[in-house]
């Protein structure tokens, strides 16, 4: 009998398990957050120091909803990045499942991610649990890059809360391996939105390279 588990739900353990998912360490498996990283210009620098202000205002008068980060924080990064445009696109909410029949394990979900050329994933941590680390969200984004129909090229994700940034990689292949960034913090000193858009711009490089 096959076993059911949600992807909301599902744990790391749960995908090393049934899908043999590894988490590789080597810093040079995941290069694409720290080298060839495009400069921004001014104006660009200008604007996140915008978003950067206006997110700690919205942390003044919380509830800070999931949608007001996607709409305050996450809108213009992706802006900022064009990955608004042509070639690039915004996945609409879907339901997706990934089955081990050896281990008699079906994953599902509704697609509450954004996905970006098919190759590219973002999820966003739903304000209740932001004062939690950004693991919360670690193994649904890394079900749903597992989920993607691209099994020969690399997959790379993002995970925000709204204040706090970590990127992922993962290669499917016989044995899935996948790999993180350091984390951005708008509590850092100066504005870690900068790297953030600047690995944003190199990753969609990457892809339309591809």
């Amino acid at each position: 009998m096959t076993q059911t588990l949600q992807a909301k739900e599902v744990t790391l353990y749960q995908l090393e398990t049934y899908f043999r998912l590894q988490r590789i360490e080597d810093e040079q498996f995941f290069r694409e957050w720290q080298d060839e990283l495009p400069e921004l210009t001014e104006a660009e620098r200008q604007r996140l120091d915008r978003v950067r202000t206006s997110y700690f205002n919205l942390l003044r008068f919380p509830p800070f909803l999931e949608n007001t980060v996607k709409m305050v924080v996450l809108s213009p990064l992706l802006d900022l990045a064009d990955f608004y445009l042509p070639l690039f696109h915004i996945t609409p909410e879907k339901s997706i499942e990934i089955i081990d029949d050896e281990e008699g394990v079906k994953v599902t979900g509704k697609l509450d991610v954004l996905t970006l050329f098919d190759r590219f994933w973002v999820t966003v941590i739903e304000s209740k649990k932001a004062a939690f680390s950004l693991e919360v969200g670690r193994a649904q984004i890394l079900f749903y890059m597992l989920a993607s129909p691209n099994s020969d090229r690399p997959i790379f994700g993002l995970i925000t809360n709204g204040g706090s940034f970590r990127f992922l990689k993962l290669i499917k292949g016989e044995i899935p391996q996948y790999s993180v960034s350091r984390i951005f913090d708008l509590l850092n000193p100066g504005n870690d939105l900068y790297w953030v858009l600047s690995i944003l711009k190199r990753l969609g490089q990457l892809a339309i390279e591809d």
